[in-house]
């Protein structure tokens, strides 16, 4: 057994196998991730480490945007809690994702104990999003949006900024593709949220 690393960089992933090292365990990765905090890192079901680089500065203000009208649109409507991409998440799969942009419903995120809400939270969220940054292929963020989706999610969209295209998941349908759409909208399932794609783009 092995423990592998999958590492993200600007044209390319590097893989680094560490054979000497099993796989690790859910306190062993918390503990690899608070000690790298400077690092986006995420696990797959299958126990491979991912690590990524910081986002770059456009993809970190995107991510802000997001964020914001995430934010605005959570207060207003009351009924759930939204999340920035420094969050993560434990799938019941066993992956340990981190979404640019989650929402979860309250009443499923009261439902968790404390403890749970401290570290990487045993849930999938009810909406994520995915904005695809230049060491992004294409192939692996709809792998992993596809992941959300067989893992409870609802809802998700991948934004595809390079080719001005919106991807939307949801349950037992095919993704629906928006070219180069001027609005995105999240009704029904996030009724009211409407994301405006100038300042995405």
């Amino acid at each position: 057994m092995t423990t592998t690393l999958l590492i993200q960089t600007p044209t390319m992933p590097l893989t680094v196998s560490l054979p000497a090292i099993a796989p690790m365990t859910r306190e062993e990765f918390y503990a690899f991730c608070q000690a790298n905090r400077e690092l986006r890192i995420e696990r797959t079901a299958t126990g491979e480490v991912i690590v990524m680089p910081p986002a770059f500065s456009d993809t970190g203000n995107r991510n802000f945007n997001l964020a914001a009208h995430l934010w605005v649109w959570t207060e207003k409507d009351g009924t759930g809690l939204g999340f920035d991409s420094s969050a993560g998440f434990t799938l019941p799969n066993g992956a340990t994702r981190s979404p640019d942009a989650a929402w979860i419903k309250a009443e499923r995120w009261n439902a968790l104990t404390e403890e749970e809400k401290a570290s990487f939270a045993p849930i999938c969220p009810d909406f994520v999003i995915e904005l695809r940054s230049a060491s992004d292929t294409l192939s692996r963020l709809k792998a992993k949006m596809q992941e959300y989706i067989e893992n409870g999610a609802p809802l998700g969209w991948l934004i595809d900024r390079k080719n001005r295209t919106v991807y939307i998941y949801r349950r037992d349908r095919e993704p629906q593709i928006l070219e180069n759409p001027d609005r995105v909208s999240g009704d029904p399932e996030l009724h009211g949220f409407s994301l405006p794609m100038a300042k995405i783009w």
